[in-house]
């Protein structure tokens, strides 16, 4: 679902965002609409009815602002979504759920029994259960991002980020199968990191 058949669905009118331009910007190696479209694509195949609108436009914004600033980027992805959502004209409860699902990726928490939320931030989860070829070009397009950092500051930085994920239990809300594949690919790089 683009974000325009989205806006539609929730009654409000398209206008234009530079959302493809956001995502094309040239310092974007793995967080690029191709993970965008991912993340929708599996975001709505895991709800149903309006929801799926509502998952499909903070899937299309969660990384709209993408600097490698932790927390600023994803604050400042959800602030992008309500000034189009508000200027799409769409219902003050509905732009403000957007920016919730948004800023739920803070932290990678979704509120219990909040089925929407589980849904994208298992969406953006999902390339660390993918075959170990494609997680293998999502590390290196990762580490691209961060192409300014020293090797040894990557090996730390990237170590506690995959602790902080091989911790979480369950990692995955709803899409529970994708658990084990998951769990394999994030342990095998963070044994590469620390050998």
């Amino acid at each position: 679902m683009d974000w325009d058949e989205a806006v539609r669905t929730l009654g409000g009118t398209p206008a234009p965002t530079g959302l493809a331009e956001r995502y094309a910007e040239p310092h974007r190696k793995y967080h690029d609409r191709t993970h965008a479209g991912q993340v929708v694509r599996d975001a709505v195949a895991l709800t149903e009815g309006r929801d799926r609108a509502l998952v499909a436009l903070a899937a299309w914004a969660h990384d709209v602002v993408y600097e490698g600033r932790p927390g600023d980027d994803e604050r400042a992805s959800a602030a992008w979504a309500r000034t189009h959502l508000t200027a799409a004209g769409l219902a003050e409860a509905d732009v403000a759920r957007v920016e919730g699902l948004v800023l739920a990726t803070l932290d990678h928490t979704a509120p219990p029994g909040d089925r929407v939320a589980q849904a994208l931030l298992d969406a953006d989860l999902a390339v660390l259960a993918a075959t170990q070829a494609d997680y293998e070009r999502y590390r290196q397009a990762v580490r691209a991002e961060y192409a300014h950092v020293t090797d040894d500051q990557w090996r730390t930085g990237r170590a506690a980020v995959l602790r902080s994920l091989l911790a979480k239990d369950p990692l995955y809300l709803l899409a529970t199968d994708w658990e084990p594949a998951a769990r394999r690919n994030l342990a095998a790089e963070l044994a590469s990191l620390e050998a």
